[in-house]
């Protein structure tokens, strides 16, 4: 089955009739979204929309956020932490109760001076140095995961190999033990995939199902605490890990394990699948690839499959002062979601940008978060393993194709694949 145009945008709405906080929104196909995303880039780059009402808690967050769409601006604000600041809340359009705190509350939704000490306290485990030490078992798993789904001839590419690699890989950094990677799989799926029924337990509502598995998670994690881990691997940094001299809470502890664990394998296997969707369609991309595989060329189409998913979609920053951006003014207390995807089809920016180019010249995307102080800690690690993919699947499937449509996780918040067909072609 033919994936042709599926990055290409349909403008089928009307700039009025573009509502961001209409959950209906986002369940539509996802050309009509990009769609909406160009329109709104090009009429209403600073979007204004209401908080959406299922997610207002009470009556202060019956307030608006905007959306912000093109390139400079995302990116200004991302270098400027000062004036859009993360430590209102990162992930959440509105401001997280105290119990959602406890858990999703460390790094990404905390601004400097603590930002920058939590952030050291990670570095280490997520240098270009490990992560190049990592690189054998990265190709290991890789071409294990790949060579078994030849031998299926038609498989789903998410749990045959987009879901378990990325989450060996960072259960190795974490020191978690591979049986513990379906339990770990489908917490993570729960907490990211809460709009989505498939993933919300019928005894649960959203709310409650993520804060189960973000409980079950930390139990895990201090099980975890009782045996020994190298100071190398993620979990002894973080045991033996102080800020300012003391150690981090038990709260905090939980709260970087979750974050840690969670992003480390989500955002790369919806990359993946979707740099899968590229290949299918960009057959020329995947021609050249196979006749120059150098570290070059597949360094250049990973940076390229994660330009083009954009795995996670937005990330909130709050105003600290007066500000402005594509002309209109921003106050203090404001919300803006910086948006990603539609950032990086910003056509001042990138030439051709449904296109999948080997030959970009030196523009950066923005698929890993922007380039201030909240840059995504695991893209080295990210990039290691797309290349690694795409490496075994041109090798052991050169004539792969998509052999089904693409199921799409109902979310505002990460562009994820939950199913992606293929038919290995041998």
């Amino acid at each position: 089955m033919s994936t042709y145009g599926w990055f290409e945008p349909v403008e089928q709405l009307l700039l009025d009739e573009i509502d961001l906080s209409d959950l209906d929104f986002w369940q539509r196909d996802y050309r009509v979204r990009e769609g909406a995303f160009h329109t709104l880039r090009r009429e209403r780059p600073v979007a204004r929309f209401p908080i959406p009402e299922w997610l207002r808690t009470e009556e202060s967050e019956q307030g608006t956020y905007y959306a912000v769409m093109r390139y400079e601006d995302v990116l200004r604000a991302s270098r400027d932490p000062e004036t859009f600041i993360s430590g209102k809340g990162a992930v959440s359009v509105i401001d997280l109760p105290e119990e959602f705190l406890e858990f999703f509350g460390s790094l990404i939704n905390t601004d400097d001076p603590r930002h920058a000490h939590l952030r050291r306290v990670v570095l280490r485990a997520f240098t270009p140095r490990r992560i190049e030490r990592l690189d054998a078992e990265i190709g290991l798993v890789a071409h294990r995961l790949v060579e078994q789904a030849r031998d299926l001839e038609h498989f789903d590419f998410v749990s045959a190999i987009a879901a378990p690699l990325p989450l060996r890989i960072i259960g190795e950094i974490m020191g978690i033990p591979p049986e513990a990677d379906q339990f770990v799989l489908e917490r993570s799926q729960r907490i990211l995939g809460a709009l989505d029924p498939e993933f919300v337990p019928p005894e649960f509502t959203p709310d409650e199902s993520i804060l189960t598995a973000a409980l079950e998670l930390t139990e895990f994690m201090g099980e975890l605490a009782h045996t020994d881990h190298p100071d190398d691997t993620v979990i002894g940094a973080l045991l033996s890990a102080d800020v300012d001299g003391v150690a981090l809470s038990p709260s905090e502890l939980a709260s970087f394990f979750i974050l840690l664990l969670v992003a480390g394998n989500e955002t790369t296997r919806n990359a993946l699948s979707m740099g899968m969707i590229a290949l299918s369609e960009f057959r020329d991309v995947r021609e050249e690839l196979i006749e120059r595989p150098s570290a070059d060329q597949l360094g250049r189409a990973a940076e390229e499959v994660v330009r083009l998913a954009s795995p996670v979609v937005w990330m909130r920053r709050t105003l600290a002062r007066p500000s402005m951006l594509s002309g209109v003014p921003l106050e203090i207390g404001d919300r803006v979601l910086l948006m990603y995807p539609s950032a990086n089809r910003d056509e001042t920016v990138f030439r051709e940008p449904y296109r999948f180019l080997l030959d970009r010249d030196n523009t950066r995307h923005l698929g890993f978060g922007g380039y201030g102080p909240h840059h995504c800690l695991g893209a080295h690690l990210a990039r290691a393993e797309i290349v690694a993919v795409l490496r075994e699947m041109l090798t052991l499937m050169p004539n792969h194709s998509v052999a089904g449509v693409p199921e799409m996780l109902v979310s505002n918040f990460i562009a994820g694949i939950k199913r992606l067909p293929l038919d290995a072609g041998c």
